[in-house]
């Protein structure tokens, strides 16, 4: 159950120009506001979106057109409410399937042992919020783990070949609302890389360097900023975790700290490579090399 606190008792109107649209912008837009500083909606506007989608206001609607709602939501202060809100009114389902479908399903975690992936999902967007984080990463952040809701039954809360069936589903979705490309290809680096992020060792320089080059730390520092930040935000939105500073951060910063010192002058790109993984592993104190990958 998404909705696990109870709605404001202040009622919120309809705003009249929202009126005058297409019903199913009209809806999202709501949706949208709950997210800012106004906070939720209250029960009686919820009757009436649950009223509206329930005779088709969402038929017709224009993926294209609606994305701009969503993203309203995505960049507000509290972008849980509107998936909240979504859910509540029967929407979120119908506007965004593949999210909606990881609600309810388990995911392994510390302490408790396993989360809900939807309200983890809603804690990280929030996170995501907070720290300012730009569309990108809260993009990504909603749509990493589409690949989580349908895993085989008796391998949860593992969710193995997720990467597979979630890579699909996050173009479709890119495909359908006219998506950026910039929010499509972090999305789809952090649905490979983000586990992988959160296990990666001091004592593997090796995989270290190889990451690095993957993640695009290297020729790509923005884009490589933003999937820290999002990881960093999945980190902290696991239970007791809040104000934990993220240790695989500090650890990669080392590293590439570490590689920003290597004169690259006339190596070749494997020996560019044995050059960063030799120096991670001096600013490690670790081995250089290991048969594992980060």
């Amino acid at each position: 159950m998404i909705l696990d606190t109870p709605m404001p008792s202040k009622f919120t109107p309809l705003p009249p120009e929202l009126l005058q649209t297409h019903p199913a912008l009209s809806l999202l837009r709501l949706a949208a506001l709950s997210a800012g500083p106004d906070g939720r909606l209250d029960d009686e506007t919820l009757e009436l979106m649950f009223t509206q989608v329930a005779t088709g206001a969402l038929v017709g609607m224009v993926a294209a057109d609606a994305w701009p709602e969503l993203v309203r939501g995505l960049m507000g202060q509290v972008p849980s409410n509107m998936f909240r809100t979504l859910y509540a009114c029967g929407a979120l389902t119908e506007v965004l399937p593949d999210v909606a479908a990881v609600f309810g399903v388990p995911q392994i975690a510390d302490d408790p042992p396993q989360v809900d992936i939807g309200q983890h999902l809603l804690c990280v967007l929030d996170e995501a919020a907070r720290c300012g984080a730009p569309l990108p990463v809260r993009f990504a952040a909603m749509a990493m783990h589409v690949g989580k809701s349908d895993s085989p039954p008796e391998h949860l809360p593992i969710h193995y070949r997720h990467v597979e069936r979630g890579q699909p589903r996050i173009e479709a979705m890119c495909e359908r609302f006219g998506i950026s490309a910039d929010c499509r290809e972090l999305a789809l680096l952090a649905l490979v890389e983000c586990e992988r992020v959160h296990r990666v060792s001091e004592i593997r320089a090796g995989p270290v360097a190889a990451m690095l080059e993957r993640l695009g730390a290297f020729d790509r520092p923005q884009h490589f900023t933003q999937l820290m930040t999002l990881c960093a935000c999945d980190y902290r939105a696991y239970p007791r975790r809040t104000t934990h500073d993220y240790p695989k951060a500090s650890l990669l910063d080392i590293a590439l700290k570490a590689c920003a010192a290597i004169d690259e002058a006339g190596l070749s790109a494997d020996g560019l490579q044995e050059a960063r993984a030799a120096a991670i592993a001096i600013a490690f104190g670790s081995e250089r090399w290991s048969n594992s990958q980060a």
